[in-house]
């Protein structure tokens, strides 16, 4: 069935189709239910230059071909279907276009019959219209995580996000009141690599529109209060053999349920650690989150070394239960599809070179300190983890030297930025030096 009698099927009027810049913004264009056909043949038209890309306003027009696999129609507006697109141009994939780096690296699994699956939890605030303040004034506690009154309080907006995540088939299966004052987390089940990617991209989109129609404002940026809990995109990890449906991390003789391969995989983003910071922390506010001072609730939850335990929440990758591990590392800033390349290309280094990430840590991380003082620390700035990435020859190679130096081109761009930025804090120290 071709899109255009799926429109006419399911009442849709207008095509989304969308794709996700280097930043992780999406772009998109609305295409009429008539067109969407000939868009699939031939793509609809984009001026690179014009996004987080690394084009010039002299190159020719990118295409951006949506894949019919990945409609979403808007459950608040269901004339409209969202659709994941992939760029091309000259006929050809651009190969740092970050659905496109995905694709890439699944296929180095695909060809050994595996996938890899995914599960992200997304954190976010909830804050007024202009963004300065959070948007429940109530939500004060010291502990707020859990807090049964201030979850109440947002239930119009949080049922219907998950009323919608039901309603597209997605099986959420709770939500929360997270860490900080304002901040919530809805879950829903993993999936494939590439799909949890797609679903995660329009998750933020819906959670943005969603909040705006019931007039507040959601971010998942990383760090948007000094003494607040940071919003992370935690990550679960597995692969599996796909013709026989078989968890290959999962090992029930192994005191964790880890599997070797498992395991080689865990020590390969050890190894990358810090080069993986620069894709999975991408942005200038995601070191106010890792390595943070105490927050108001007691923990930061977020991690300050590289290092990994059994179901212990203060270390970079915990082990929750058999056939899985989550990596804490990941914030609400990163891109969906580069986050999970990125960590797919340091665990199959892991795999091919037999990484051994040693015995789990038992420590504390936050208190422990002696007990962890062998453990690598993170980046302490998105600087230092760009230089780690322009080092990193695992994920350089793995990521493809074109993503790379795009990548690293407008990222130090964007720090120089940054740099050149007087913030107030130097005028207050400064001022009358």
């Amino acid at each position: 069935m071709s899109l255009q009698e799926k429109a006419r099927e399911l009442g849709i009027r207008y095509f989304l189709v969308s794709y996700s810049d280097l930043f992780g913004t999406a772009r998109a264009k609305l295409v009429p239910a008539s067109a969407i056909d000939s868009i699939c043949e031939d793509g609809a038209t984009f001026a690179g230059f014009a996004t987080w890309l690394d084009m010039t306003p002299a190159d020719p027009d990118v295409f951006a071909i949506p894949d019919p696999d990945s409609l979403i129609q808007l459950p608040w507006k269901p004339e409209i279907g969202w659709l994941a697109a992939d760029l091309w141009m000259n006929g050809r994939p651009v190969a740092h276009a970050p659905r496109n780096v995905l694709k890439t690296s699944l296929s180095k699994l695909s060809d050994q019959g595996l996938e890899l699956r995914t599960g992200v939890e997304c954190e976010f605030f909830l804050l007024t219209p202009d963004g300065q303040s959070l948007a429940d004034p109530m939500d004060h506690q010291a502990k707020p995580c859990y807090d049964q009154m201030a979850l109440v309080r947002r239930y119009d907006l949080i049922a219907e996000i998950c009323d919608a995540l039901q309603l597209l088939g997605w099986e959420p299966y709770q939500n929360d009141h997270e860490d900080a004052n304002g901040q919530f987390e809805i879950n829903w089940k993993y999936s494939d690599a590439l799909q949890t990617a797609d679903r995660q991209s329009f998750f933020k989109y819906m959670v943005k529109s969603l909040a705006e129609k019931h007039g507040l404002r959601a971010t998942f940026m990383p760090k948007p209060f000094q003494r607040l809990t940071g919003s992370g995109c935690h990550t679960h990890l597995s692969i599996w053999d796909r013709e026989r449906g078989t968890n290959q991390f999962a090992n029930s003789a192994d005191p964790l349920g880890l599997s070797v391969m498992g395991y080689q995989f865990l020590g390969g983003i050890l190894h990358s650690a810090e080069a993986l910071c620069a894709i999975v922390n991408p942005t200038v506010n995601s070191y106010r989150r890792i390595n943070a001072a105490v927050t108001t609730s007691g923990a930061t939850w977020s991690p300050n070394t590289i290092s990994y335990a059994g179901n212990n929440r203060t270390h970079l990758i915990r082990i929750p239960g058999g056939g899985r591990f989550e990596l804490r590392l990941v914030d609400g800033s990163a891109n969906p599809y580069l986050l999970a390349a990125a960590i797919l290309e340091a665990g199959l280094d892991g795999i091919e070179h037999q990484r051994d990430p040693g015995p789990p840590s038992k420590a504390n991380a936050y208190l422990d300190r002696p007990a962890s003082h062998d453990s690598r620390q993170l980046p302490d700035n998105l600087l230092d983890a760009l230089r780690a990435f322009e080092c990193s020859s695992v994920l350089q190679s793995g990521l493809g030297d074109e993503f790379s130096k795009a990548y690293l081109k407008l990222k130090r761009a964007e720090w120089r930025d940054y740099a050149a930025h007087v913030s107030a804090w130097e005028l207050a120290n400064t001022l009358d030096c």
